[in-house]
């Protein structure tokens, strides 16, 4: 192993790489992700976060996110808001639970501390290893789902029946041809392995909906004073109540077993397994900056794969994406006219994406399938990430003990099963 120079930080020497190599995979990560600033915008102004706000709180969170990764971890791991965990933000906690967009960030800040907690203790461990991998695998793939039905929602592929729940959009509506021409444009790009494939699907899209006349008014023009209001605007007034604390727990349940697994996955592509520890305790860390910035939760984004394929091997890689996301503030007033049609798409095949995780799940046990079938089912059924969550956890030990097989459940998860189920109670109590 080679020493590190006396000054290397990052150790740059020691891990075979260069200052050059490593501001090139930082370059590459950004431009993989930056599609995330007007996606993840766009979900959390459906909450009530005025749109110049969202995209200033995506910015300054991916920013600090970074950061925290490349200098506490000093991995290639990039920290943005989480595709799927924004959706449970606005759909769940705000639309179906009730809270106040500033509740919820107070929840996203509440969480940040549970996890905080567990990733500095053995309690990572204790919980990673509490939950069956068929109910983690369950959660992905019902997660993905969702986000299809949003961005099918949202591009107007499909709509409210008037004899059935769903039925197909309107075909011969502008907006639902500019979507269908977006989307395969889209895939034909994600396929071919297009660097910034969804970049150049949100300017297509955009361009797209220029011509046809539909881009969204813009209004007033771009003022970030706004963003006052937004900046530490948590709100802990009703931290008792069973909506918050129910949010609490769903949250944390998400982001911690996805990023345990992603992390996992990312260092060990990187060479550098022993760094999981810290990298996983930054995304603690940036899960409550998330809330006080005004966003949904960081996760270790999976484009993090681009920059470390790009060569990236330290936290430099992390440090200059977060750099680069910072400098994309001056492009505020063109991410507002971003219309629905250009990122629908990307909702729809990030969520192909994480459906595919259905492969890695073994069926063969009806104890466990049916519960994990449940979790895919009712998230996007019942709208709501908590309660879909919530039902297959709760079928799970009661299955296992139908069948006489109660041993094979973890006393962690007979609690959490059981806080599942006290929530249902109250629930229809009040």
């Amino acid at each position: 192993m080679k020493k590190q120079k006396k000054g290397d930080f990052f150790g740059l020497q020691e891990h075979g790489t260069s200052f050059q190599r490593e501001v090139m995979a930082g370059l590459v990560g950004f431009i993989t992700i930056l599609y995330i600033i007007a996606v993840n915008s766009f979900i959390l102004s459906e909450a009530g976060i005025p749109i110049e706000g969202a995209i200033l709180a995506t910015i300054l969170t991916s920013f600090v996110g970074c950061l925290i990764m490349g200098f506490w971890a000093n991995a290639p791991i990039l920290l943005v808001p989480g595709m799927g965990i924004n959706a449970l933000f606005t759909y769940t906690l705000v639309e179906s639970m009730g809270l106040t967009w500033q509740e919820a960030l107070g929840v996203v800040f509440v969480s940040g501390v549970v996890f905080v907690i567990i990733a500095f203790t053995p309690l990572t461990k204790i919980l990673n290893e509490a939950i069956p991998q068929l109910l983690k695998e369950a959660i992905t793939v019902g997660l993905g789902l969702f986000l299809m039905l949003i961005g099918l929602e949202k591009g107007q592929l499909v709509m409210r029946g008037e004899s059935s729940i769903i039925a197909l959009g309107d075909f011969s509506q502008t907006g639902v041809l500019v979507t269908v021409l977006t989307f395969l444009v889209a895939i034909v790009l994600f396929l071919r392995n297009v660097k910034g494939n969804f970049l150049w699907t949100i300017l297509f899209g955009t361009v797209l909906s220029a011509i046809f006349g539909i881009l969204p008014e813009t209004g007033e023009a771009t003022d970030l004073s706004s963003y006052g209001s937004i900046f530490g605007a948590m709100s802990f007034d009703r931290w008792i109540s069973l909506p918050f604390l129910v949010g609490v727990f769903s949250l944390t349940m998400v982001i911690v077993f996805e990023n345990i697994g992603t992390i996992h996955s990312q260092v060990r592509m990187a060479e550098r397994p022993e760094k999981f520890k810290r990298a996983f305790q930054a995304n603690g860390l940036a899960t409550m900056f998330s809330g006080l910035f005004g966003s949904s939760p960081t996760v270790a984004t999976v484009e993090s794969t681009a920059a470390i394929a790009a060569g990236g091997r330290t936290g430099l890689t992390a440090i200059t994406t977060g750099a680069l996301f910072l400098s994309s503030i001056f492009f505020i007033p063109y991410i507002k006219i971003i219309p629905d049609q250009a990122i629908a798409p990307i909702l729809i095949i990030i969520g192909g994406i994480m459906v595919q995780n259905i492969r890695n799940m073994d069926l063969s046990d009806l104890t466990e399938a049916f519960p994990a079938i449940i979790i895919i089912a009712m998230i996007p059924f019942t709208y709501s990430i908590a309660d879909g969550i919530a039902l297959g956890f709760i079928l799970y030990p009661l299955l296992k003990l139908a069948k006489g097989r109660a041993k094979e459940v973890s006393s962690p998860l007979y609690i959490i099963s059981g806080l599942f189920l006290i929530n249902f109670i109250f629930h229809f109590i009040q």
